[in-house]
């Protein structure tokens, strides 16, 4: 038993350490590589505010390192997000895109963009969150209903494609008649990008993203007994119908702030949290929760890089990325689900 313990200990200490190692080195790729080219020497003395010229401090400053941590906050809100829905609907297929939760947050902010561009031409940032969490309680009430009618795992996921599918054909109709520059905005974020964020946007997901984050570490302990079954919970003194709405709440916070500032971007909620309890051998979530939201955080800038350096100057949508390395985990997960069914 004691052996068991420490072999745990230490499978986590070392996990911990491989993606800090991998945060880090990323952390440093997304800020020296891009399309114009900045010595490193450069860019230790810009960050250390020791010289470099304006064109390249403006680059380090207003570009790279805005957008980089947008990835690191983003990345790891999504994947929290996907660990709660997983947890909530107790199946590992659940996650923001695939529920039509995005495509709902979508929705509200396309309709929210195309109003105040026709008449201020400026977008709040909180305001964004607000129009996006809305949508998203929209599609996840259309969710819950479905998993209330719809007891199959399957039909469930079919289901929040569909509402997906829905919100995302009523957006195209918008964009539509929208007008020119409107349009020009939303296709740029439609598509999934980290790009455009500026210090200000860095400021209000910090806020929103890292307090809620905080909240549900310091739900690990309701969240570990809900595991366990909603009986057990129950008897461990967990308000099970309050615990729920919670767990929804954070969860569309979560991904209602990735959608307003980066747009819908896929299966990354699906595939972190099942890549992260795969490499602990648990799903505990005291421990689960941290490295999630650093999985989360590794995942994004990871595709984000790709996205920004594969055919640089062309830019890929960061949501095409993380589909063709999120898709076959999906995948993966779906076969072993069959094999051991």
């Amino acid at each position: 038993m004691k052996d068991e313990l420490i072999k745990k200990r230490l499978r986590y200490a070392a996990v911990l350490v491989i993606f800090l190692i991998l945060f880090t080195l990323l952390l440093l790729l997304n800020i020296i590589l891009g399309s114009v080219d900045v010595r490193i020497s450069d860019i230790v003395k810009i960050l250390f505010g020791q010289g470099g010229n304006t064109t390249d401090q403006g680059i380090i400053w207003k570009v790279r390192l805005p957008r980089t941590m947008a990835a690191v906050l983003l990345g790891g809100a999504l994947s929290l997000s996907g660990f709660l829905l997983q947890t909530f609907f107790n199946n590992p297929i659940a996650g923001p895109y695939v529920l039509g939760i995005s495509s709902g947050a979508k929705l509200t902010v396309a309709i929210y963009m195309v109003m105040m561009f026709s008449r201020t031409h400026v977008v709040g940032s909180y305001a964004l969150i607000i129009a996006a969490f809305l949508g998203a309680m929209l599609s996840m009430g259309f969710v819950l209903l479905m998993a209330r009618t719809v007891r199959s795992a399957s039909m469930l996921i079919v289901s929040g494609v569909m509402i997906g599918y829905i919100c995302s054909a009523i957006t195209d109709f918008i964009v539509t008649f929208a007008d020119d520059a409107s349009i020009v905005n939303l296709h740029n974020w439609s598509r999934g990008s980290f790009s455009g964020v500026s210090w200000q946007d860095v400021q209000v997901m910090a806020v929103v993203v890292l307090f809620t984050s905080a909240v549900v570490f310091l739900l690990s302990k309701p969240i570990g007994a809900y595991q366990l079954g909603e009986s057990y919970a129950q008897n461990m003194g967990v308000n099970i119908k309050a615990f729920r709405i919670t767990l929804v709440l954070l969860s569309s916070i979560l991904s209602a702030c990735v959608t307003a500032f980066a747009g819908p971007i896929s299966f990354v909620g699906i595939a972190v949290p099942h890549l992260v309890k795969s490499f602990l051998k648990t799903s505990k979530p005291l421990l689960v929760i941290p490295i999630c939201f650093l999985g989360g955080a590794i995942f994004c800038l990871g595709c984000d890089l790709i996205s920004r350096t594969l055919f640089s100057p062309l830019e890929l949508s960061i949501s095409s990325v993380t589909a063709v390395i999120g898709a076959p985990i999906v995948i993966s997960i779906l076969l072993r689900k069959k094999v051991r069914g």
